[in-house]
């Protein structure tokens, strides 16, 4: 008896586990679907299973979610591609449900599913389901509706194409703006399967539709609809059909219309090309650019080098060079942090006179800003210019800001200064840093912020890389070394983490004869933190130095720590100690 009623087993559970007051059991029962239809078989999970899961839709919205999830990789469970069919009901049922999410997952499943299925069961079962979403009484079903057609359309015979066109461009004019707003963004997908000839009629006349809609959250979607339009048109149908629709938009009475354009406006321009661009987009980004939004300068301001490079340079100097002058001083913080992350591109498309003459007063301005976020900007695409200009003139200019920035009061700016020197150092040569900033990294292995003080022990680390260890040893290793002797503790600490960084690059006879005597020594000091950080830095130095230096000087220390007071220094102590001993092995 237990044989025959095994198989029942699994379905029994699954309906009480989904009739559970606990959420948690019936999710886990959700996402258990395909162990039990892998039980159940493909002939039961068909009859028994799938049905069940069509009625049982009356649920929380997590547990609709999880299954519209399962349903969308079924294919496997209930039969194959031949089968695929039988899933359809529960998911046209999870389209309709109030909750977006449910609804969007439930559409992804429909289209995974439609993908697969075969032509003749899209004809039969796809797109009977598509019609009635899209002629629901309910607007949910369709909104779902829209994010299907470009699934069915290419299978439909001519006259279903026909009608699937038609209903596409009544859901366009619904009463409701949420289906407009989603034939608005699906418009696209849909467009691309549509031949060439209906394509021009039918969706461009939708299109139309959409962008005079009255309300403005359907014609910022309509502003993507613009660019993968583009794409799929001809050039001349594009500067016929989308450019204008472009140029109203970029005067629309809708902010996030304009700002729309203003984020889409580079992918717009490659669909319309150069030409278009320079005489029809130029003015209407000038507009984006002066907008009386602070939102849309932003998106505008993000965009000016990308869009620069579409043009010549005389064109960008003359339209677009006015325009960022202005945005430097602009009263928005975030439209000058916007501006300063691009604006150092801009100086390989103008050319080495105009950035000279025209960008590097901007780049000062940005670069005094009050607002940290717009330093950062500039400090960190600095190369850019250096390229164009040269380091001459580079340093020149903007050298005596760099050195105000690298003792800014905002950490973050100092930090950004710190991690940009090692390439300053590289790009000026070792005279022009020994002169300007060699002071500066030492003065800032005392800072106040440990990240900074972290910082500055790795750019030690990495100019003695730059500029190698004879130099370090007499410009770098003298001035980290005398402030062992710190009365701050934390300051201490800072140069034992530099000693150990820089041990490696200096090489085994510089580190025995002027680091480890430090370390040595600061294992006398006071503070149990020094002294379990000696302890970190002798066990790196262990790999460095010969073995005859562990033996005679290093272990004895760590002998010695490891009978400390302290727990912490016992602790690290004994780790050296046990590596040193399988270092021995190994090497013997």
């Amino acid at each position: 008896m237990a044989m025959i009623d095994e198989p029942l087993y699994p379905i029994a559970v699954l309906i009480d586990e989904l009739k559970n007051e606990d959420i948690q059991l019936r999710l886990n029962s959700i996402r258990k679907l395909s162990t039990i239809a892998r039980a159940l078989g493909e002939e039961r999970t068909r009859k028994e299973l799938i049905p069940f899961l069509s009625e049982n839709n009356d649920d929380d919205d997590e547990v609709l979610l999880a299954m519209a999830e399962e349903l969308g990789v079924f294919i496997p469970y209930v039969g194959g591609v031949e089968h695929a069919n039988v899933l359809l009901p529960p998911l046209e049922t999870l389209c309709i449900v109030e909750e977006t999410c449910v609804r969007d997952k439930a559409v992804e499943s429909l289209c995974r599913i439609g993908a697969q299925m075969r032509e003749q069961d899209l004809v039969e079962f796809f797109i009977p389901l598509l019609k009635r979403l899209a002629a629901g009484e309910w607007f949910t079903a369709r909104v779902s509706s829209c994010g299907l057609f470009h699934i069915a359309y290419p299978s439909a015979p001519e006259a279903l194409k026909t009608e699937l066109r038609t209903l596409y461009g009544q859901l366009c004019q619904d009463d409701m703006p949420m289906v407009r707003r989603s034939a608005a963004t699906n418009l696209g997908k849909f467009a691309a399967t549509v031949e060439a000839p209906h394509l021009k009629v039918d969706i461009m006349s939708m299109f139309d539709d959409l962008t005079q809609d009255d309300q403005d959250s359907v014609r910022l979607l309509a502003v993507e609809g613009c660019a993968a339009l583009g794409k799929l048109l001809e050039p001349q149908d594009c500067v016929a059909h989308i450019l204008p629709v472009i140029v109203n938009f970029s005067q629309d009475k809708s902010w996030r219309v304009r700002y729309m354009v203003a984020n889409q406006l580079y992918e717009l321009c490659e669909a319309v090309g150069p030409e278009p661009t320079r005489s029809d987009l130029v003015p209407a980004y000038v507009r984006l650019l002066r907008d009386n939004e602070a939102e849309v300068r932003i998106a505008a301001a993000g965009k000016v080098t990308k869009f620069c490079r579409i043009l010549n340079s005389e064109l960008a100097i003359q339209n677009i060079l006015p325009c960022v002058k202005e945005l430097s001083t602009d009263s928005s913080q975030h439209v000058r942090s916007a501006l300063a992350s691009v604006i150092m591109g801009m100086a390989p498309i103008l050319g080495k006179d105009a950035t000279i003459e025209q960008l590097l007063p901007i780049f000062l301005s940005l670069l005094k800003d009050e607002f940290p976020d717009v330093r950062l900007n500039i400090i960190s695409k600095l190369d850019q210019v250096n390229q164009v200009i040269g380091i001459d003139l580079l340093s020149q200019s903007l050298l005596p800001a760099i050195v105000e920035l690298a003792e800014d009061r905002h950490w973050r700016v100092r930090l950004a200064i710190i991690e940009y020197i090692p390439l300053l150092a590289s790009q000026l040569g070792v005279g022009f840093f020994d002169d300007k900033l060699g002071a500066l990294c030492m003065q800032w292995l005392k800072d106040k912020v440990y990240s900074i003080r972290d910082a500055a022990a790795n750019n030690v680390k990495r100019l003695a890389e730059e500029f190698g260890p004879d130099w370090a040893m007499q410009h770098i290793v003298p001035q980290v070394l005398d402030m062992i002797n710190n009365p701050h503790y934390l300051y201490r600490m800072t140069i034992l983490h530099a000693v150990s960084l820089l041990a490696p690059v200096m090489g085994k006879d510089i580190t025995c004869s002027k680091l480890l005597p430090v370390v040595i020594n600061a294992s006398k000091d006071r503070v149990p933190n020094i002294k379990f950080n000696v302890a970190k830095v002798l066990q790196s130095l262990i790999p460095i130095v010969d073995q005859s230096v562990v033996e005679k000087t290093i272990r004895p220390c760590l002998v010695e720590l490891s009978e400390d007071p302290d727990v912490d220094v016992r602790y690290f102590a004994t780790q050296a100690l046990q590596s040193s001993d399988q270092q021995m092995m190994m090497s013997s």
